[in-house]
């Protein structure tokens, strides 16, 4: 049999995932790390936890393949979160953790940069909106504040190139990826002179630009031996995870939007060339240089659940284990309780601040309309449908950009709660398909990757890997609710963003020593 392994590069775990010839799931391992919030604003992960997890996953995932059994694999293939920062030194020693997209130190700079015109000049040419998650602004931050660093820093990676460096010795990026620096241009294919002008980085600096479907082979020994794997298995490069995500559910034609919602969330759709918004709020980044998807990201998606879990129902998580049911189920099914609207209690999601729609690092979560009725399950419910809310308003702004969305193509962690795919398509108005293949990711990757070895010619094949899909239809009886708050939401979180900058600056400057582990 012939294996092929699409590796799903995430914010706090790394996945890998077992397919064989006819691209169904065998085996998948999925190993954690933490995102490290030592101080208001940072989100940084360390890098040999990062390693021990990608090399923990693709080891147990290969293990099951039984290589030696007349079984291969032909490939190991990527998906990898978007914007993260790496420095190394001339001799490829790390100065810095990873400095992932959730991390917003760089807020200051970011707002001098958008206040001058210059930032929309350079998002014009990147379609990176501006923003503490690009690497632009993470290169600005340690410029001026880690000015040791700045000076010594030889090389930038992300996570996944440093990966491929540790490998092979590659100091590559794709196209994908580097569409997610604010330092590529998008019409030139190539590093921004504009853009690396305004960060002081050099073209040496940075990686070599190569497609998605570049490959390595001719591994590091030491590492093949411990992985189970042949020095010969080519590693393809793959592309964020973002446009994988669009692809593994089969959303790929105009108008089909993607939804995913995992730690974070967005809103996607796939154009045959680069769109910019006049308004900057959108992303353009690369599938190819064929393909280019369009959408807006959330930095607040299950995370924000999790906090609601960890956070307003401690007891009912504990009742969960001692059930020996699982803890988001019990939360579901607490808030589904409630009626649509949350009984006029709604949930602005910015605990971490926001990518889109308001690209405000600064903002902060708030519940509104509180009153002596209201009870812990209408605020988990109001939490679902904050984050639900905010997408739709993501999707408002895309509109405006790629005309009207004809479907929603639902995928990651959110797309397995019911009650949370029914929300979707209640607020949206529209129906919400389900693809069977939950690994969307890394099944995307994959089909890169037969690409990559001319196994097939088209990506639009994957459709056939797709398998059954289950689609929930809006439930008019809620459209009354959602209709009358929508707009509240909306106009309310453009109320509030008059207020961010303040209670931010009040929040860094008391953060109490407890909050810095």
């Amino acid at each position: 049999m012939d294996y092929m392994i699409g590796i799903d590069l995430g914010t706090t775990s790394t996945k890998a995932v077992l397919f064989d010839d006819q691209n169904q799931v065998v085996a998948q391992a999925n190993y954690g790390y933490p995102l490290y919030r030592d101080t208001t604003d940072m989100a940084e992960e360390d890098l040999d936890e990062i390693f021990v997890a990608f090399t923990n996953a693709l080891g147990a995932v290969v293990r099951k393949a039984e290589l030696g059994k007349g079984n291969a694999i032909k490939a190991v293939s990527f998906s990898s979160a978007m914007h993260s920062l790496i420095a190394f030194d001339k001799d490829w020693h790390p100065l810095t953790r990873v400095i992932t997209w959730a991390d917003t130190r760089a807020v200051n700079y970011t707002e001098e940069l958008k206040s001058t015109g210059l930032g929309m000049e350079i998002y014009q040419k990147t379609g990176t909106p501006i923003h503490p998650m690009a690497p632009l602004s993470k290169l600005l931050w340690l410029k001026n504040d880690q000015p040791d660093i700045y000076k010594n820093a030889a090389h930038y990676l992300g996570i996944k190139e440093y990966l491929f460096h540790r490998l092979f010795g590659a100091n590559k990026m794709d196209i994908s990826i580097a569409s997610g620096t604010g330092l590529f241009n998008i019409f030139e294919l190539d590093w921004d002179k504009q853009a690396l002008e305004v960060t002081g980085v050099t073209k040496d600096q940075l990686p070599e630009t190569v497609s998605p479907y570049e490959y390595e082979t001719g591994m590091n020994k030491e590492l093949a031996a411990v992985l189970g794997l042949p020095e010969d298995v080519p590693f393809v490069y793959g592309a964020g995870d973002g446009p994988l995500s669009n692809l593994g559910v089969d959303a790929v034609q105009p108008g089909v939007a993607a939804i995913t919602i995992g730690t974070s969330g967005a809103i996607r759709v796939v154009s045959d060339k680069p769109v910019i918004d006049p308004k900057g709020r959108t992303f353009t980044y690369a599938l190819d240089k064929d393909h280019w998807v369009v959408g807006g990201p959330v930095n607040n998606g299950g995370d924000v659940f999790r906090w609601a879990k960890d956070n307003l129902f401690d007891a009912e998580k504990s009742t969960a284990a001692l059930l020996g049911q699982d803890a988001y189920d019990l939360m579901t099914e607490i808030a589904s309780k409630i009626p649509a609207g949350s009984d006029g209690l709604l949930f602005h999601p910015y605990l971490g601040g926001e990518r889109a729609p308001i690209w405000d690092a600064n903002a902060r979560g708030s519940f509104f309309g509180l009153n002596h009725s209201h009870t812990r399950a209408n605020m988990l419910r109001a939490v679902l449908e904050g984050i639900t809310f905010n997408v739709y308003m993501v999707s408002l702004a895309l509109e405006e950009v790629v005309g009207s969305l004809k479907s929603i193509q639902a995928t990651g962690g959110f797309a397995r709660s019911p009650l949370w795919r029914q929300m979707f398509a209640d607020i949206f108005e529209q129906p919400v398909t389900v693809p069977q293949a939950f690994e969307s990711g890394a099944l995307a990757a994959v089909v890169v990757a037969q690409k990559a070895l001319g196994q097939i010619d088209d990506l639009y094949e994957i459709s056939k890997y797709i398998g059954k899909s289950n689609t929930y239809q809006p439930e008019p009886e809620n459209f009354e609710a959602y209709r009358e708050l929508a707009p509240i939401f909306i106009r309310l979180s453009r109320q509030l963003q008059t207020e961010y900058d303040n209670i931010a600056a009040f929040q860094r400057k008391h953060a109490r020593p407890a909050e810095k582990k």
